[in-house]
């Protein structure tokens, strides 16, 4: 693989995802402001996002594959972000429950040579009923904050959680078998990938 892999995303979850995969690679946070645009559907908007956080680091680190991304949660087309307060999460996590939610993740890829793909990746999460005493305990955990929806999936959020229809890395942040397709049809074949992180 020439040039050098760059995650576009300062969240932990993405690098520890990505890390599990024995990739090497390094982390670049983008400077893009998380802006929604008014009627923006959940899929167009992650992919926005997706695509503005590559477009970044790639102008910054030419010669390089970039990935990107941005995930957001969506409940009757309300679209859930980062709760900005204790009290913002436990509302977002009140309307989730007992209810099929979305969750969407864009992903952007840059590649060396100026090619790109940006994708969208949907997954279905249905919450078990929720007491204000589940939930208030659940808040006091403090995992909440900077998770879109407030709560986090891979961690004890995950007893939130009675299904999960679809990738469950997409949940986490980072559909992994969306971002290998992708290097897959950037001509980068499995086995390859495999071997990146001896490269």
């Amino acid at each position: 693989m020439i040039g050098k892999l760059i995650l576009a995303s300062g969240s932990p979850r993405r690098r520890e995802l990505l890390a599990g995969l024995g990739w090497n690679f390094e982390v670049i946070p983008s400077n893009i402001a998380e802006k929604t645009k008014a009627g923006e559907p959940p899929a167009a908007l992650v992919k926005r996002l997706a695509d503005e956080k590559a477009s970044d680091v790639a102008s910054r680190c030419p010669g390089n594959w970039v990935l990107g991304a941005d995930t957001v949660v969506a409940v009757d087309d309300k679209i859930l972000g980062k709760p900005r307060s204790v009290e913002e999460a436990a509302a977002m996590i009140e309307e989730l429950s007992g209810r099929t939610h979305s969750v969407f993740t864009g992903v952007a890829l840059f590649a060396p040579d100026g090619r790109r793909l940006v994708r969208a990746e949907e997954t279905h999460v249905t919450f078990r009923r929720l007491s204000k005493e589940d939930i208030d305990a659940y808040i006091a955990l403090g995992e909440s904050m900077d998770k879109a929806g407030g709560y986090a999936v891979q961690e004890r959020g995950t007893l939130l959680a009675e299904r999960i229809d679809g990738c469950y890395f997409n949940v986490v942040g980072l559909p992994l078998f969306c971002v290998s397709q992708m290097f897959a049809d950037m001509g980068i074949a499995l086995s390859a990938q495999w071997r990146y992180k001896d490269e």
